[in-house]
């Protein structure tokens, strides 16, 4: 009977999993009119991610086994819960992924220096980058000459690639390129040389900084496996681990697990750092650039 009364609250723990995930995404608003609709929690649960539902499944799965052999009834919310979060609290953000771009930025802007240098017009020297193109940016430079072939202006076309990039040093690189678009000037060539260089100096720091803060996420990783080690092989032990097992065991011991959650996402929150602003979006079209700052890109 207790078996059965653990599957069945594992069940119910599983669709309020799947529905806290759900309400977590947000949803477009659609028009009052219209064909009818599934239900909005429906579709939420629907977006979830496979992998996702495979973890939560399989959590409460573990779980509910869990329960089942050592009677905690929170191990029905809380391993669940572990499986899905603990991945993503431990994971490397996505502070790697972004480095890589603004590298790849960086030899594409020094590659559209060099053939600027033999004389062609701004827009054959985008198409003509697209080949030689790093795979990590690959997809922005695509639609920007596709873009630019379709016969959109040159300005518009670099605002939309500044907007795909999404990084501050991705808009100083449009903005120059937007500078150079409206002067035609002949010297920006050699101000994209150096904005490479600038580029992927800031690349350089990134990578320490983001080397620095890998320090303690691999602490934390390595903290959490023993401790989850640990408490795998005590939950066997009744006589250590029988105090645990009574209706304020179970509750100090998910305060206990909440605590150590709650500090797992402190510290991801404290090691991820903030991001530089951007100066180019949609708030600034028509973009106004200070003309000022565009005397290297003149003749």
């Amino acid at each position: 009977m207790t078996g059965l009364l653990a599957a069945l609250a594992g069940a119910l723990v599983a669709g309020g999993v799947l529905g806290v995930i759900a309400s977590l995404r947000p949803v477009p608003v659609e028009p009052a009119l219209g064909p009818r609709r599934s239900p909005a929690l429906l579709r939420r649960v629907r977006a979830i991610r496979p992998r996702t539902r495979v973890l939560v499944l399989v959590g409460v799965g573990a779980g509910v086994l869990v329960a089942v052999v050592t009677g905690w009834l929170v191990a029905v919310v809380a391993v669940p819960l572990a499986v899905v979060g603990l991945p993503n609290l431990l994971a490397s953000p996505a502070a790697t992924a972004q480095i890589e771009r603004l590298e790849a930025l960086a030899e594409w802007t020094r590659n559209l220096a060099g053939v600027l240098t033999v004389g062609v017009g701004l827009e054959q020297a985008l198409a003509a980058t697209l080949r030689s193109t790093p795979e990590p940016i690959k997809p922005e430079v695509s639609r920007l000459v596709a873009r630019l072939r379709a016969r959109w202006s040159t300005e518009e076309a670099l605002q939309e690639f500044a907007d795909e990039l999404d990084d501050a040093t991705g808009d100083l690189v449009a903005a120059y390129l937007i500078l150079g678009a409206r002067r035609r000037g002949n010297g920006l060539a050699s101000v994209l040389q150096g904005l490479a260089e600038s580029v992927a100096e800031d690349v350089t720091a990134r990578r320490k900084i983001e080397a620095d803060r890998a320090k303690p996420r691999a602490t934390a990783r390595n903290v959490t496996l023993i401790t989850l080690s640990v408490l795998t092989l005590l939950a066997f032990n009744g006589q250590f681990m029988a105090p645990y097992g009574t209706p304020l065991g179970q509750a100090l011991l998910a305060v206990l697990l909440a605590a150590y959650a709650g500090a797992l996402a402190w510290m991801r929150r404290m090691s991820q750092g903030e991001s530089l602003p951007r100066f180019l979006g949609d708030m600034e079209r028509p973009m106004d650039v200070d003309r000022s700052s565009a005397a290297g890109v003149t003749s």
